[in-house]
């Protein structure tokens, strides 16, 4: 094991799919441990303290969800990537609203896995210039991940961290609820974006429990980030 590779847990009760995804995750450089069910994957993590989780949901006993559930409970913010079969938009936004980064569905062309782990990795581990953006009390410093407002720390899930990153950059623009499924959750929801609503509601008992209120809703087209109302 590469003392500078990144390493991915890989979890699915199938060995083929944990052998297609360790040999598309090793030829790009990644580096690999698999567990084939849900008390094996909460182990491993504890264990190896992965970079990232591909984790399947449909495993008996213990699922993905439930697997998750513990990890986000514990404490633990390792970012999820689920894999399943399940592709129904209920099922999707219920991986993402439950604390999971992205959602693959089977079948699925290892190529976009691995792109999709590639950008999670970068997002987390990657070198970046230190900068901090404002908005009123607001900052969101890149290189500490660290949220505060008027000297408070605040404590964000990866995904209301991705959220509140993508709107206060964009400081004053109204953001429509697909350019935020775009941008935040790299995924096309068919047309169902209410899993941006829901980070919104997050964002907001977090964020605006203060005045100036700073998430405004703007009818009929999106979220804009500002100090006025």
């Amino acid at each position: 094991m590469s003392a500078d590779a990144p390493l991915v847990l890989v979890v699915d009760d199938e060995e083929n799919i944990r052998f297609l995804v360790e040999s598309g995750l090793s030829l790009a450089g990644i580096t690999t441990i698999s567990a084939g069910d849900g008390r094996s994957a909460l182990a491993a993590i504890a264990e190896h303290r992965p970079q990232l989780v591909v984790l399947d949901v449909m495993m008996p006993e213990l699922d993905g969800f439930d697997v998750l559930r513990r990890l986000r409970e514990s404490g633990d913010k390792t970012p999820v990537i689920f894999l399943t079969a399940r592709d129904s938009t209920e099922d999707r936004v219920r991986g993402l609203t439950s604390g999971g980064d992205d959602y693959v569905v089977k079948p699925f062309a290892i190529a976009e896995l691995v792109a999709r782990v590639q950008l999670r990795l970068a997002n987390r581990t990657g070198a970046i210039d230190t900068v901090v953006h404002r908005c009123a009390d607001l900052e969101l410093d890149t290189e500490a991940h660290r949220v505060t407002r008027a000297g408070s720390v605040i404590d964000l899930s990866p995904t209301e961290y991705r959220l509140l990153d993508v709107l206060i950059k964009n400081t004053g623009r109204v953001l429509s609820r697909a350019q935020l499924l775009e941008h935040v959750w790299n995924y096309d929801f068919d047309g169902d974006s209410s899993v941006v609503d829901t980070y919104i509601s997050y964002l907001r008992r977090k964020i605006d429990t203060v005045e100036p209120k700073l998430i405004h809703t703007i009818r009929g087209v999106g979220f804009c980030l500002r100090a006025d109302a």
